[in-house]
């Protein structure tokens, strides 16, 4: 039987922040200036487009504001982003195994 589309898991975690990222350039618009007229400060702005840092509500809904990118997709994306990650972290899951293994003995 083949895999169905909702099974399916991201190859590499895309960070809502890196669309704003692509958005700002094809804009030709300054990361720097931007983060000022947002209110930011630029190396915060700058952690989130580089995926060092959480997307946050607010953030996305500035960004909706301003550059008309929809907040609950932003949202969702830095949700999507979390999972793949923790999905992909060793240790997370090998706890997750312990813990299926001992709630099949329950």
């Amino acid at each position: 039987m083949g895999a169905l589309a909702n099974d399916l898991q991201s190859f590499r975690a895309y960070h809502p922040g890196e669309l704003v990222k692509e958005e700002l350039e094809y804009r030709h618009i300054s990361q720097k200036s931007f983060a000022r007229k947002l209110g930011l400060s630029y190396t915060a702005f700058n952690e989130v487009l580089n995926a060092r840092r959480p997307m946050s509500s607010e953030l996305a809904l500035m960004l909706e504001a301003v550059l008309g990118i929809n907040a609950d997709v932003l949202v969702r994306m830095q949700t999507d982003y979390n999972m793949t990650v923790a999905r992909k972290n060793v240790t997370i899951m090998e706890r997750i195994k312990r813990l299926r293994q001992a709630a099949a003995v329950l």
